[in-house]
């Protein structure tokens, strides 16, 4: 079924499906869907491109109400601030993980620092077959600077901090510990389909801001396949802690 508004739209506002999906950062075949193919995209792709287009969104996708409801069902809970997200909960996504844990943040000391069992149970979960994938910033990089002079506080001193928690982790089979030189906007951490999303604020510390719980729905979830998408842009980007390189600077001893 095609969706004839959509078509017109944008014949009407002189955009063709690649121009289309260029403004809003989507594949111009996903923007091909939802004219030949009537699909909804995700609610806020939707009312970006409906403000593009110079028209309401639900006059191009009737059923968008419906589809933002089912992303609502996605999340489980807000916390206005990560330091209000219980210790147990963090403990028992990581015992509940049956297929994968992956992290991707800067420095998550944190997780190490309030969860003293966590490192090990996140060996124990390794040994049971679990894929465990940890990518923290580069402490030498522009980009945990930055960070730190946006967020007011060390951030490249608390990513080698970090590292001197996980450093029993490196060398266990299934365990990958990496470095990434991105621009964080969340840090995602991930169990199985379940994940939790540290928001980034400037000027505000990691353990100031929102925290996002999301589960991954079987009728569907764009809001978490959102997130699924940028891990993984981020661990391509990503390459393997060399110890050696840090030695000195954590304090640690290449065994």
């Amino acid at each position: 079924m095609t969706n004839e508004r959509l078509r017109s739209t944008m014949r009407t506002s002189g955009y063709t499906e690649e121009l289309l999906g260029e403004e809003l950062g989507v594949d111009p075949k996903t923007v091909q869907r939802w004219v030949t193919k009537d699909r909804t995209p995700h609610p806020n792709t939707a009312h970006r491109a409906a403000c593009l287009l110079s028209v309401p969104a639900n006059y191009l996708w009737p059923n968008l109400d419906s589809k933002a409801s089912d992303s609502a069902n996605e999340i489980i809970n807000l916390y206005v601030h990560r330091a209000q997200v219980p210790p147990n909960v963090w403990m028992d996504l990581v015992r509940n993980a049956k297929a994968q844990i992956s992290f991707v943040t800067y420095a998550s000391l944190f997780f190490g620092e309030d969860n003293p069992e966590a490192i090990g149970l996140i060996r124990d979960k390794a040994a049971s077959g679990v894929e465990i994938r940890i990518g923290l910033g580069d402490p030498d990089s522009p980009e945990a600077e930055l960070r730190g002079q946006e967020e007011q506080i060390p951030v490249p001193e608390r990513i080698r901090m970090a590292l001197a928690y996980y450093r029993p982790l490196i060398g266990v089979p299934g365990i990958s510990l990496h470095l990434h030189r991105t621009t964080l906007y969340n840090s995602i951490y991930r169990f199985d389909d379940q994940m939790m999303i540290n928001q980034h604020i400037y000027g505000t510390y990691g353990f100031m801001a929102p925290i996002l719980h999301l589960r991954k729905l079987s009728t569907g979830s764009e809001l978490f396949a959102m997130y699924e998408r940028s891990f993984e842009l981020v661990w391509a980007k990503s390459y393997p802690y060399a110890l050696t390189r840090y030695q000195g600077e954590t304090g640690l001893a290449v065994s």
